[in-house]
């Protein structure tokens, strides 16, 4: 999305604490957010709810999103992706009633809102553009181990478990390598980082076989013209559905060093609550020994999402005992600084 455009985001009762999409739009994106729908919340504001946002009204439905905005909305975005990827026919009238006004649609689910007979039809007749922003494009193929070949440093940001602040961190450590001077680009994997970067491969909707190499060849397109690339990882090496995205993205990336991310207080794998985590010293050995074989890497250092812990003193508890667990050094890039990891990586 563009600076100039204004975007309404779709969130409806996942907001703010289950709406990934949203949340990182929200915090990163050029556009400007004019209201985030959720039928939960209306009545407050985005940044009440979540830190260091934009601020922008929490409304029911799309017509109050409109009279929030005068009217004047470019997009609306789907910003919430549940489990599976599917589209809740509860979200339909507000689709409808975005295209009927002239918006396009952004959507990052695997159900492709160009392949629905209402929305394409109506998207034809109100001449605007559904933008399923999970297809990958035709031409990708098997990784040919060529990523380390780039004159760049490559980080991969790898996770616990799902929805642990991968995409966050990537983000969070761009900016922080750019405040330092360091000429850094992100590789986005998945629908949110494709939504605030503009380009990417979903790597979560490509063929098995391509993974690694839809990674390989973002590296490849960008990796002699920047000084690093921060790799937004996905999933967890241990999740009983997403490992295999997780590997792929480890093993075409080629990374340099990893940044392992973490929930703090998470014990159980999201969606998956009966299947606990391992302790979290174990994923050290993991990841590393998993890349070994196609191309040695370390974690070197970790990002521990605090939102769950109540004050300042306890999170920096948090982080310090995260510290002792994976032996290196680590922080929360939203409650407190991204520059020491940076450091780290210099």
């Amino acid at each position: 999305m563009t600076e100039t455009e204004r975007v309404a985001v779709l969130a409806h009762e996942k907001f703010p604490h289950r709406s990934k999409t949203a949340n990182g739009v929200l915090r990163y994106t050029d556009a400007e957010v004019v209201a985030v729908l959720d039928r939960d919340n209306p009545g407050e504001r985005a940044a009440d709810l979540l830190s260091a946002v934009q601020d922008a009204p929490v409304v029911a439905e799309f017509a109050d999103a409109q009279a929030a905005a005068d009217g004047e909305i470019d997009t609306l975005l789907i910003g919430i992706a549940p489990i599976g990827g599917g589209f809740d026919d509860s979200w339909r009238p507000d689709v409808r009633a975005a295209i009927e006004a002239g918006c396009d649609v952004v959507s990052g689910l695997h159900y492709f809102l160009a392949e629905d007979s209402e929305f394409s039809a109506l998207a034809a007749e109100h001449g605007v553009e559904l933008r399923d922003v999970r297809r990958p494009h035709d031409d990708l193929t098997v990784a040919e181990g060529r990523a380390d070949e780039v004159a760049a440093d490559v980080v991969l940001t790898v996770g616990t478990d799902c929805s642990v602040g991968k995409m966050t961190t990537t983000m969070e450590l761009a900016a922080a390598a750019e405040a330092a001077g360091i000429d850094a680009r992100v590789i986005p994997t998945g629908q949110t980082g494709i939504v605030i970067e503009g380009w990417g491969n979903p790597v979560d909707r490509v063929v098995s076989d391509f993974t690694a190499g839809s990674v390989e060849e973002m590296i490849l397109e960008v990796g002699d013209d920047h000084d690093l690339l921060i790799v937004e990882g996905q999933g967890s090496i241990v999740h009983p559905a997403y490992s295999a995205v997780t590997c792929g993205i480890l093993h075409g990336a080629m990374p340099d060093a990893l940044v392992l991310c973490h929930a703090a207080g998470r014990e159980a794998v999201h969606g998956y609550e009966e299947t606990p985590l391992p302790p979290i010293s174990e994923y050290v050995d993991l990841y590393e020994s998993l890349a070994r074989p196609v191309h040695e890497t370390a974690v070197v250092a970790g990002s521990l999402n605090t939102r769950s812990v109540d004050d300042d003193e306890a999170a920096r508890e948090a982080v310090a005992a995260f510290e002792r667990e994976i032996d290196a050094p680590a922080t929360d890039p939203i409650r407190f600084d991204a520059a020491e990891i940076v450091e780290v990586l210099q």
